[in-house]
């Protein structure tokens, strides 16, 4: 799997705090009975609330639905400064993410240690996600460092802000404003004992973005999650016209031409994306698409039972793969080896490709009907 190195350094690219003021205890006490929460601890800013550094049942449950795409837009942590182990005005501060699922991955790794956490207001949305809309940003960063009170909860004056974080964040404006100097910590959680260890330094493993299998698949159901609407809805168009002789579904598993090109799209091409040819996503999207189509077509040309004719498979041909490229090009928004500029310009690039094949291919289809061929 080709791997794409990040330098550490800056770019520019539902409101309530985790500490007791007057204005937040409602918040605290929203969090206070979760789980997770295994105590407070005053400070000089008030009192903030104890994370646990283990998962419970609860937060397993939540990131699998999450992950299924349930409640996942307000599976959140009030924003604030919270705690894990017994920090003192010593302790390292890190930064990360309001996403519920964010913040557990940060807090199962910090057995052991005392530090403490500001989570930013990023509406509920990942880190790496969040910098790109500048929810995790500069102005997010400087407003939490005042409403938590962290200069009086701290003596030093350093964040350590996740490396995915860095292109919503402008350093400099960070420590010109607050007084707090930014420090990028690691791409993956797990890393950032090793880093605190070693003096908040980064090896270049740390400093590098992998995107290995088992990433790639825990991404996939959200994917299907977003496509089983419009599919069933488009079984149901084809369904329709095949009652006015639009015989579009050949037979009751008719549908599976197309569940198949939906299945390469969403599922095969993120996990197979290091073996596919080409660089751009809907490429490779198109490239399994066309295979699939191919094997649809040999399939109902060698049927005795339900014989199909050459616009139909040209159809197939034409439909199938745009549908199967278009879904891996809407898997660009899940993968960390793509930039906002490179998506723009593979969405320019190719859905004037795919539109123009799949109308060409319902053309096709039409002709069919009336030249019978």
């Amino acid at each position: 799997m080709p791997e794409k190195k990040i330098e550490c350094g800056c770019s520019s690219g539902s409101c309530c705090s985790g500490f007791v003021k007057p204005d937040d205890k409602e918040s605290l006490n929203d969090e206070s009975s979760a789980s997770w929460v295994t105590g407070r601890k005053s400070t000089p800013a008030g009192e903030a609330l104890q994370a646990s550094t283990s998962l419970k049942r609860e937060d397993v449950l939540g990131t699998w639905k999450a992950r299924w795409g349930v409640n996942r837009h307000n599976y959140k942590t009030s924003p604030g400064i919270y705690c894990v182990g017994d920090p003192t005005e010593k302790s390292p501060v890190l930064v990360t993410a309001n996403y519920k699922l964010t913040f557990d991955s940060l807090r199962k790794e910090l057995a052991g240690i005392d530090a403490w956490i500001l989570v930013l207001d990023t509406k509920g949305v990942n880190v790496w996600c969040a910098a790109g809309k500048s929810t995790f940003g500069t102005g997010e960063i400087i407003r939490r460092i005042e409403l938590t009170g962290l200069a009086r909860i701290v003596s030093h004056r350093t964040l350590i802000l996740p490396q995915l974080g860095a292109p919503g964040v402008a350093a400099h404006e960070v420590l010109k404003t607050s007084g707090f100097r930014v420090v990028y910590g690691p791409v993956r959680a797990r890393d950032i004992k090793a880093f605190i260890a070693a003096g908040m330094k980064a090896t270049k493993d740390m400093r590098t973005i992998k995107f290995p299998l088992p990433d790639r698949v825990t991404l996939i159901p959200i994917e299907l999650v977003m496509v089983i609407r419009p599919f069933a809805i488009a079984v149901a168009v084809l369904a329709a016209l095949n009652l006015v002789g639009i015989r579009l579904l050949r037979s009751p598993g008719g549908v599976i031409p197309y569940l198949g090109a939906v299945l390469a799209g969403c599922v095969v091409t993120p996990a197979l994306l290091p073996w596919i040819p080409g660089r751009a996503f809907a490429l490779k999207g198109w490239l399994l698409g066309f295979l699939w189509a191919l094997i649809v077509d040999a399939y109902y040309l060698s049927a005795t039972s339900t014989p199909v004719g050459w616009s139909m498979v040209l159809f197939y041909l034409l439909v199938l793969p745009p549908v199967s490229s278009y879904l891996a090009l809407n898997f660009t928004g899940a993968s960390t080896f793509t930039s906002l500029s490179g998506v723009k310009r593979e969405i320019k690039s190719w859905l004037p490709v795919l539109i123009g094949s799949a109308a060409t291919g319902t053309a096709m289809f039409v002709l069919g009907l009336f030249f019978k061929f």
